[in-house]
């Protein structure tokens, strides 16, 4: 749009050159819509639109041409690498200052002006100025048009910039495949081979829209997604891939009007091609195999998407995650008939067997997928959910149910056992330590839940074993000390009987004595009648003789222990002879409990708190591993 305007002509001689330019006026005109708003209606316009627009004026040429917008589309595609465009801006400015120099030493030179600036051989000083003058002026219109340069250097010169072949009539806005320029095996790889260079933006993404471009319109209007032309001119499945993973990636820089309800028809069409070719890969993974479908449609998937949908169906499908009963019975670790009952050996066999069908899966994955894609990682995340859990769990949660014994057992022991399984994992060509943190991660999982619970449960159950223990000694000793009370007491309880009886006896027997008359002790039967009086009352007796045949002619009474003094242990002092008062028992009962200080300690019973202590430390230091 230009700022000029031709005024109109009134009058005046024809011939009169001079007249008519006196008559001009420049009438200065603004544009209708400031340049911000023009940049913005151009960014959302198509490709063969910006080249209409481009036709307009030469003020639309250089806003349509701008280096930025087209680079703002390659990054769309993401094809544009800022580090690679800035060290290619350094290689070229530095190139085009070594030629600046090298073009300036060349005329100094042809000027004989030697290092100091002076004429070597009598040239004239006004000469060698004017041709450094010279070569000063070529090198700054060389900087100034450092980018026009870079665009003529290129590999891709402006006038094959893929945009020579786009029809701009208004009827007839899409391509035709006979404008193709490249032939379809360099079309595969026109993203891969696009480079990110300073003021060649357009040309590169001509040359992406003059390959793709027919593609994607031809695969945006086809009615069904087998239909589009891309599968009549490419025929393996791979190459097919290849390039509708491309046309995805161009589809990003169509900004045009409707470009929502062409993106979603290409993604229809992609979805219909991944689910054909997920259900070859299912096929041959079902048949086992894997040198022929797998790998080859793995590597289809791989190249459309990644291979996501290929490392979900072997994850979901696998043998391994399907027949995991196969692996081991969780209850086969317990037996209903017994609580205290609990088996780790098959535990054991479980994971013996999951390692054997884990590492033979892996190598499986890589002899099918290719080194980018990591199966491995998903897969084990997948055996460690559906498998291992499902396994521990089952056995642990019924265990706690029945014996907390059992159970502090079980998770020790199986934690120790998960251990030693991932040690012997092998991990795929290219997992390395991602894959063993992963494992570490997943054995955390799955017993997370069970620490915080065993370690409580082994506090108590330790505390209740020690309670258990130092009750039944203590209940022991309180045993023994009503033993030896009962003995001692039950011979004063003997004596105090056997005094009364002898009382009451001696009362019947001298109730005849009693009754006689007392002689005088001058009288002959004086003696006799106290004498035997005095042997009734077992009094002591005047007379010596009868004294003496008193203590030898009476019998004592035998001595007998109770069952209880002949059921205590063997000492190896001599058991004391029985008190036979009431205030002597309980001396020596005193006594006894005196003596029995040292009973406060028991070195067995200790050394039992010792060794089951040691075994809840071991148990609970399998954790700290």
């Amino acid at each position: 749009m230009s700022a000029f305007k031709r005024a109109p002509v009134t009058g005046g001689p024809q011939g009169d050159v001079l007249g008519r330019l006196r008559e001009v006026q420049i009438v200065a005109s603004k544009p209708v819509l400031p340049a911000e708003i023009l940049s913005i209606i151009l960014e959302y316009l198509a490709v063969p639109d910006l080249l209409h627009f481009a036709r307009v004026s030469k003020r639309m040429r250089e806003m349509v041409y701008d280096d930025t917008r087209w680079v703002q589309r390659l990054r769309l595609i993401g094809c544009w690498n800022e580090a690679a465009a800035r060290a290619r801006g350094e290689e070229a400015r530095r190139r085009k200052l070594e030629a600046f120099n090298a073009e300036r030493e060349e005329e100094l030179k042809r000027a004989g002006i030697g290092v100091s600036g002076m004429s070597a051989v009598g040239g004239s000083e006004s000469a060698g100025k004017a041709s450094v003058g010279t070569s000063q002026v070529r090198g700054r219109q060389a900087s100034e048009g450092y980018i026009n340069g870079a665009r003529e250097n290129s590999y891709l010169s402006a006038q094959d910039d893929g945009f020579d072949f786009t029809t701009l009539s208004p009827t007839t806005p899409d391509f035709s495949l006979t404008h193709v320029p490249l032939d379809a095996a360099s079309v595969l790889e026109i993203i891969a081979r696009a480079r990110s260079i300073r003021g060649a933006a357009r040309q590169e993404y001509g040359r992406i829209y003059g390959a793709l471009g027919p593609f994607y319109r031809d695969a945006v209007r086809s009615k069904h997604p087998s239909h589009a032309r891309i599968f009549r001119v490419y025929r393996d499945p791979n190459q097919q891939a290849q390039m509708l993973a491309q046309l995805y990636r161009f589809a990003k820089s169509d900004l045009s009007q409707g470009w929502q309800q062409r993106e979603a028809k290409l993604e229809q069409m992609i979805s219909a091609f991944e689910n054909a070719v997920s259900r070859e890969f299912e096929q041959g993974l079902k048949l086992e195999d894997v040198d022929g479908r797998m790998r080859k449609y793995a590597h289809v998937l791989v190249t459309l998407n990644g291979g996501q949908r290929a490392a979900e169906r072997f994850v979901s499908e696998n043998p391994l995650i399907k027949d995991r009963l196969n692996l081991g019975d969780p209850m086969d670790c317990v037996s209903p008939a017994s609580i205290e009952y609990l088996s780790l050996e098959e535990s054991h066999a479980f994971f013996g067997h999951l390692s054997a069908a884990f590492n033979a899966q892996i190598a499986i994955i890589d002899r099918v997928f290719p080194a980018s894609v990591n199966v491995a990682i998903p897969f084990l995340r997948k055996v460690g959910t559906d498998v291992i859990a499902t396994y521990l769990n089952t056995v642990l949660n019924y265990v706690h149910e029945r014996s907390i014994e059992c159970y502090v057992r079980a998770v020790s022991g199986m934690y120790e056992q998960s251990l030693r399984f991932a040690k012997s994992l092998q991990p795929t060509r290219l997992s390395g330590d991602e894959f063993y943190e992963t494992l570490d991660q997943v054995l955390t999982d799955i017993f997370e839940p069970h620490v915080n619970l065993y370690l409580a449960e082994e506090m108590a159950f330790f505390k209740r074993r020690s309670e258990i223990e130092v009750n039944t000694w203590e209940r022991q000793l309180s045993q023994q000390d009503a033993s030896v009370e009962s003995m001692y007491m039950s011979n004063v309880n003997r004596q105090a009987d056997k005094r009364d009886f002898l009382t009451s006896f001696k009362k019947v027997v001298m109730m005849p004595v009693n009754v006689l008359p007392t002689f005088p002790m001058s009288s002959r039967f004086g003696g006799k009648t106290a004498t035997a009086k005095a042997l009734v009352n077992e009094e002591k007796l005047d007379n010596p003789q009868l004294a003496t045949l008193q203590e030898t002619t009476r019998p004592g009474t035998p001595s007998s222990l109770s069952g209880s003094m002949l059921m205590m242990p063997r000492s190896s002092t001599p058991v004391a002879e029985p008190p036979t008062t009431e205030l002597a028992a309980k001396a020596a009962i005193m006594k006894s409990r005196l003596e029995g200080i040292r009973s406060l300690f028991s070195l067995e019973v200790a050394l039992n708190l010792v060794h089951m202590a040691k075994a809840s430390i071991e148990r609970a230091a399998v954790f700290a591993k």
